[in-house]
């Protein structure tokens, strides 16, 4: 498990953005894990022996209204893990957010706020 890279699930039932940011993730050195629902997400284990921890979690704000309840349970499932929400240009929903980023969003916006609060391990390094 050391020196494997950060475990991100992204939350998002649109299916091609999701991919979108998951290739990204990966480019990037995360492990991203895709997931239509915060209730499908649920189904990881928040550790597995051979990728390590789930670390963050991107959720859309579609995801959180259309199953609030999910969201507690996946505060409880993953307590270590950071949450990003990705919402519409209005108020966002009241959560446990490390980060909002309201649309229009770049995918390479959502993964430099995701190198901010969860840095991928280098390889090699002596801190790692």
């Amino acid at each position: 498990m050391k020196g494997a890279a950060p475990r991100v699930l992204v939350v998002s039932a649109d299916q091609w953005p999701r991919a979108l940011l998951r290739a990204e993730l990966r480019n990037a050195g995360y492990d991203a894990i895709g997931a239509t629902t915060l209730a499908r997400a649920l189904r990881h284990p928040p550790t597995d022996a051979e990728r390590g921890l789930v670390r963050l979690i991107i959720v859309d704000d579609q995801a959180v209204t259309a199953d609030p309840t999910s969201l507690e349970r996946a505060r409880r499932q993953y307590p270590g893990a950071l949450f990003v929400l990705v919402h519409r240009p209005r108020a966002a929903p009241a959560g446990p957010w490390a980060a909002t980023l309201p649309r229009p969003v770049a995918i390479g916006e959502i993964v430099a706020a995701v190198r901010q609060l969860a840095p991928p391990q280098r390889e090699g390094s002596l801190l790692g």
